[in-house]
């Protein structure tokens, strides 16, 4: 038995605290009754004190005894026969495992106690009632325990909600940011301007392609995920801009099967790879810029050839941070950036339901 373990349900100086009040608590109760019963009968204040300290004690050496043996019940419990799995082979099992801890620790304890202090009353009969009484009480016990237990996962949990809830606030404020990038906006309207003059056709074309960009910025924000044909789409009218800007020097190839188009990823996730392409490296007549985006199985490959700019501005590196951190929140595998022989290359990961909690891409 691991006792640290154990303790991750409930800490030792709260479960020290718990098993002394209730066993406290038990002994006036049963002293009280036991001596209005008639069982035995106390002279004073003294006596009370006395056997108050000594049965407390006792009880609670018991208590540890028998709660120890719950705590790691309850651990494997919950891990094979959750509450809301497996209710009735739980009841059944934590019935017997409580009597037989119950008996056992009782048991131990009172042949401890006559050892130390002969019983006036008959050994035999000590131990039956002593056995009914502790299986009794050690009912009680497992309840407190998992009351107390599934008071401190609530909390927990609702901790660990909140947090993520803020920390999901802070990621949606960063990534709204990010993509109303004023530098973006800028270049996109002085585009738009020249167009104006030179071919109005042209410029309606990216007018309309600009509001469909914004108006997907605020519409999917607020989502977990999109599907991935609804990404691709946005990846084209954001890369259509840009091919206003560099012309021929961009060039942007996209081959992915169909099967694939109706899987998800989080919102927004090319419109990082693709700004940090064209921010980071040279596009022009000599040097284009060549984005692909293809599948490898359940990856979604987005690679570009490396021509860094010599005079780009450090990079903060916050929008893959906040990348990762999103597919962090909905599955297991997380985006991978690499350098493969004069590419840069971005690994995401497709998932497969936005409703498995459990997504394995």
């Amino acid at each position: 038995m691991n006792i640290r373990k154990l303790h991750q349900l409930i800490p030792f100086e709260k479960l020290f605290k718990l098993l002394v009040l209730f066993s406290v608590t038990l002994q006036i109760i049963i002293i009280s009754y036991n001596h209005l019963s008639g069982f035995f009968h106390l002279t004073g204040v003294r006596d009370f004190l006395a056997r108050l300290i000594f049965s407390s004690v006792l009880t609670t050496i018991a208590a540890f005894l028998i709660a120890y043996p719950d705590l790691f019940i309850i651990k494997y419990l919950n891990r094979y026969f959750s509450w809301n799995k497996r209710i009735i082979e739980r009841v059944i099992i934590q019935i017997i495992s409580t009597v037989i801890i119950g008996i056992a620790v009782s048991t131990f304890i009172t042949l401890f106690a006559h050892w130390l202090d002969s019983y006036e009353e008959n050994l035999v009969a000590v131990l039956i009632s002593n056995a009914m009484v502790a299986s009794v009480v050690n009912f009680i016990l497992v309840i407190i325990l998992e009351a107390w237990i599934f008071f401190n996962e609530s909390k927990q949990a609702k901790t660990k909600a909140d947090d993520l809830e803020k920390e999901l606030s802070q990621i949606k404020f960063e990534v709204l940011k990010s993509q109303i990038n004023p530098h973006f906006m800028f270049n996109s309207l002085n585009v738009l301007s020249g167009l104006i003059d030179e071919d109005v056709n042209k410029a309606q074309q990216f007018l309309d392609e600009f509001s469909l960009i914004y108006r997907y910025v605020l519409e999917a924000i607020d989502k977990t995920v999109v599907t991935l044909s609804e990404e691709l789409s946005f990846a084209r009218s954001y890369i259509y801009l840009q091919q206003m800007r560099y012309g021929e020097n961009l060039i942007f190839d996209v081959n992915i099967p169909a099967d694939l188009l109706q899987r998800y990823m989080p919102p927004l996730s090319l419109q990082v790879i693709l700004e940090n392409a064209t921010k980071h490296n040279i596009v022009s007549d000599s040097q284009p810029l060549k984005i692909e985006i293809y599948n490898d199985q359940n990856w979604l490959i987005v690679r570009n050839n490396i021509q860094s700019k010599l005079s780009r501005g450090q990079s903060t590196g916050l929008g893959q941070k906040n990348l990762v951190k999103r597919y962090g929140m909905i599955g297991n595998e997380t985006p991978k950036f690499l350098v493969e022989t004069n590419h840069y290359v971005v690994k995401l990961p497709i998932i497969k339901n936005e409703n498995d909690e459990s997504i394995n891409c």
